[in-house]
């Protein structure tokens, strides 16, 4: 079975991208969403006891554990040591089922995919962009978003141009559904032909 990691800087259509691959058939694991599922169960002792103060009823407080973690990188690695494992487990799991479904390609939908190290696990790394006044609109109509909210999460983020040289693919967003719809059957006819990198 084909691994295809799928990243890209913040707002530059990551989950359009990830959900026109659900579309086409691909079994695609996403990792923020596991995350959510995370702080919601499974990592929220763990998280309390590193981070007192930081969970409730309703799981792992996000505003509560980013005062904790945000600009502090030895929280944040702490952070990471917790929840990395767990990610990792249920990314295994979700292979094994994928390739015991038959699935030809499986995708890894990733965002931090290169600064964690990621891009080792996989056959072939696609990369989502668009120009850069297209991801800035995109992301300050968010809510809560701020400008200087937008460059603390840039700045934890690879460049966009260094992503697009480390990738085997780049879909660029900004055309529209239908135009990255066609280039990710591209990219699914070429991956077929392409051999595995390990495994």
């Amino acid at each position: 079975m084909f691994v295809l990691g799928l990243t890209g800087s913040i707002g530059m259509g990551k989950s359009t991208t990830a959900q026109l691959f659900t579309e086409l058939g691909v079994p695609v694991y996403d990792a923020d969403a596991t995350v959510h599922r995370l702080y919601e169960g499974e990592a929220v002792s763990a998280i309390e006891q590193a981070f007192p103060g930081t969970t409730g009823a309703g799981g792992v407080d996000r505003e509560k554990l980013s005062a904790h973690v945000i600009g502090n990188a030895p929280a944040m690695q702490r952070l990471e040591a917790i929840v990395h494992p767990m990610l990792r487990a249920h990314e295994n799991e979700f292979l094994s089922d994928a390739e015991r479904n038959g699935a030809p390609v499986a995708v890894l939908d990733i965002p931090l995919l290169f600064e964690t190290g990621a891009d080792s696990r996989v056959d072939a790394v696609l990369v989502v962009s668009a120009p850069e006044h297209v991801q800035r609109q995109r992301i300050l109509s968010r809510p809560n978003m701020t400008a200087t909210k937008l460059e603390t999460i840039l700045a934890r983020q690879m460049s966009d141009a260094d992503k697009r040289q480390r990738a085997d693919f780049v879909v660029d967003t900004s055309q529209g559904r239908e135009s990255a719809g066609e280039q990710i059957r591209h990219v699914l006819a070429k991956v077929a032909t392409m051999p595995l990198r390990s495994g």
